[in-house]
């Protein structure tokens, strides 16, 4: 018979205005298999940390305990350019776990410049002895959590 109209949530409540699906170095907003990825936002990273100081401040926390180093100290300029948050902090976490070289500039080069690639195509050019999907995910995975306690903090 199936679901009468009008029964079940929207997909969308209990998540925050600012959040949302985000490309996470994917070239579309949906992940394999249709589930969402997740970015944060809309909104530019600097426009969504510049507006959320606390945001800014629990995921700069979340990341320095997880010994990620963010250059300059200063998650706003380090995330200029790229298209969504989770793809910043994704980048942060590459740089940390692989040994590639230039680190976190080269990734951010290679994502934001002109002829920008997603996050496994940038590792994969800067170090093909690397297996860049496998890494890719585990720093997407890694961003994700980092966002959703930083939120919860924030």
């Amino acid at each position: 018979m199936g679901r009468p109209s009008g029964v079940g949530a929207p997909s969308n409540v209990g998540r925050p205005s600012d959040v949302g699906a985000g490309s996470m170095g994917r070239s579309s907003n949906v992940a394999p298999g249709g589930r969402s990825s997740t970015g944060v936002g809309s909104q530019s990273p600097t426009t969504l940390l510049g507006n959320n100081s606390h945001l800014n401040t629990a995921l700069t926390n979340a990341l320095a305990k997880a010994g990620v180093s963010v250059p300059g100290k200063d998650l706003l300029s380090a995330c200029d350019g790229f298209k969504n948050l989770g793809q910043c902090v994704a980048v942060l976490h590459v740089a940390k776990n692989l040994d590639i070289p230039g680190g976190f500039d080269a990734l951010k080069a290679k994502m934001t410049g002109k002829g920008a690639v997603n996050l496994g195509k940038a590792i994969q050019q800067l170090d093909p002895n690397v297996k860049a999907k496998a890494e890719s995910r585990k720093a997407n995975n890694q961003a994700k959590q980092d966002i959703k306690t930083a939120q919860s903090e924030s």
